[in-house]
């Protein structure tokens, strides 16, 4: 036996009564008179046996029966409503806006959105350079690949990839002035994507906090510290994941046998609302997908990095340092 529901017309002038406050601006919302509402409402009241609104001065205050059966309206016709939203916008097309982390961005993502383009000719996309928490809650963003500690309130959020942390250089700058050991770190400038704190975690793993450093230039993110280390100005802090393209081309190698867990991951982040939009869900399904098959690849690139690395310093007989 089916439920019996009130009629909607009725439960519609409740919930923007309730959410005003006023006859008048419900009646104004819903371009209808002030009497057809008022009819509506006790058409509702008698058909629930209940009374739903108490006058408190100018204003409608909810009864407790009124304040129970809200929640409830609301939550129906803003299911109701994103239903029609999504039916409305179809998977295939529309404008689809992303904020991700410069150097994920530059160095991971544009390279793979061929296959993207490929699959989704219809979705236009807009790529803003950015890690600002501030971008999970702006209405002009509609998905964040950023990199943090999880910590976001309010919002849908579900953890893409974790990465491990080592120094990466230019093979031109380390054939010409050789890095066997940690200790030769001291004759290289250091380049830091933050303010220090990663280069810290790892010469820590390495045992070398007491290690005289030289000079060190510090940029306002990865991204840069990455590009500078490309053009052979000093050793940087890559990352499996940002790095393993350069890895495997070799603009870089990595000097070390050692990397250490980033204290952060990479994030997908969305608002609430945002999750059940097929324009976005297609994006956030290919953006997983891709990791996973990146993920084997990024291992054999550093794997092979490193065993170069090692192959070197065992011919010149100087062994690498953990």
């Amino acid at each position: 036996m089916s439920k019996r529901l009130p009629p909607l017309n009725p439960l519609r002038a409740f919930e923007a009564t309730a959410r005003h406050g006023s006859l008048s601006k419900a009646a104004g919302e819903l371009n209808v008179t002030h009497g057809a509402i008022s009819h509506q409402i006790r058409a509702l009241e008698l058909s629930l046996r209940v009374k739903l609104f108490e006058r408190i001065g100018q204003r409608l205050k909810l009864t407790p029966q009124g304040a129970e059966l809200l929640p409830a309206v609301s939550s129906a016709f803003d299911g109701i409503a994103a239903a029609t939203a999504r039916m409305t916008r179809p998977t295939s097309s529309g404008t689809l806006t992303i904020s991700c982390v410069p150097a994920l961005l530059s160095l991971w993502l544009i390279p793979r959105l061929g296959s993207f383009m490929a699959r989704f000719p219809d979705i236009r996309l807009k790529l803003i350079a950015s890690n600002d928490p501030q971008d999970i809650r702006s209405p002009d963003i509609d998905v964040c690949v950023h990199y943090g500690d999880g910590n976001w309130a309010d919002c849908w959020l579900k953890k893409w990839l974790n990465l491990e942390l080592f120094p990466v250089v230019s093979p031109t700058l380390i054939n010409n002035r050789p890095i066997r050991t940690i200790r030769d770190l001291a004759d290289h400038v250091m380049l830091h994507g933050d303010d220090g704190r990663e280069w810290h975690t790892w010469l820590a793993a390495a045992e070398a906090l007491d290690l005289n450093r030289g000079r060190e230039h510090h940029f306002s993110d990865a991204r840069l510290s990455t590009e500078a280390a490309i053009s052979g100005h000093g050793v940087a802090l890559g990352d499996s994941v940002t790095a393993s393209g350069l890895l495997a081309k070799g603009q870089l190698v990595t000097p070390f046998n050692l990397s250490v867990p980033a204290s952060y991951a990479f994030y997908v982040i969305c608002r609430n609302e945002v999750r059940s939009a097929p324009v976005a869900q297609v994006f956030i399904d290919w953006l997983y997908g891709e990791g996973e098959e990146a993920a084997g690849r990024t291992e054999a690139a550093v794997a092979g990095q490193i065993s170069i690395r090692k192959r070197r310093s065992q011919k010149a007989n100087a062994p690498v340092e953990p």
